[in-house]
């Protein structure tokens, strides 16, 4: 698997990115100095970068997504959104599972994560409507996931998610529109860059 090693806050800095959307919540004391205007294709490949750093996605599989919500009905920029929000390690995220996305993908890759009952451990996992995410019995008593509910008991959870906190349960209530997505990404440069 290939991993970008980049300090998170650099990268957040080099993309003009709030690290809350990764979860953390540290603070960069360095500015970014003002460079040079930036072009209509490299503001189109900021996007894009942005959108694959928040999701965790590699280049190969962000292109899939982009074909995958060309074929499905209605707007491409909202469909691209709504497959990157649906994928488990995101949901696992926004549930309160897990502090930060990295450790979303790690406790799904660790097979601590049912899905209607069954372990996946498969990050990229597109959840649907009805679904039930669950932690595993022994992930539920160990002390880690009850001191990550203790720091995340106080964070917003998306209203198309229905969670219950005590036991470690979430129902997707429906899948996420673009307006319910509240990531800083304008997907309509992804899709002009694509689409060139």
């Amino acid at each position: 698997m290939a991993i970008n090693r980049t300090p998170i806050l650099k990268r957040c800095r080099s993309l003009d990115l709030d690290p809350v959307f990764l979860g953390y919540d540290k603070k960069s004391n360095r500015t970014k100095t003002r460079g040079k205007k930036i072009s209509e294709y490299g503001l189109q490949l900021r996007e894009k970068q942005k959108a694959k750093f928040i999701y965790g996605v590699l280049e190969k599989s962000f292109h899939n997504y982009y074909e995958k919500a060309d074929r499905m009905p209605g707007m491409t920029g909202a469909n691209l959104m709504t497959l990157l929000e649906s994928r488990l390690d995101n949901v696992i995220f926004r549930a309160g599972f897990a502090r930060t996305r990295r450790e979303a993908r790690q406790t799904v890759d660790h097979k601590h994560v049912m899905v209607n009952g069954k372990k996946v451990n498969i990050p990229s996992y597109l959840v649907k409507a009805g679904d039930v995410i669950e932690l595993t019995e022994k992930a539920k008593g160990s002390v880690k996931y009850k001191a990550v509910m203790e720091v995340t008991g106080g964070r917003l959870v998306p209203e198309w998610l229905d969670v219950d906190q005590d036991a470690f349960k979430a129902t997707i209530k429906s899948l996420p529109n673009r307006e319910a997505i509240d990531v800083p990404v304008d997907e309509m440069l992804i899709v002009e860059l694509y689409s060139k």
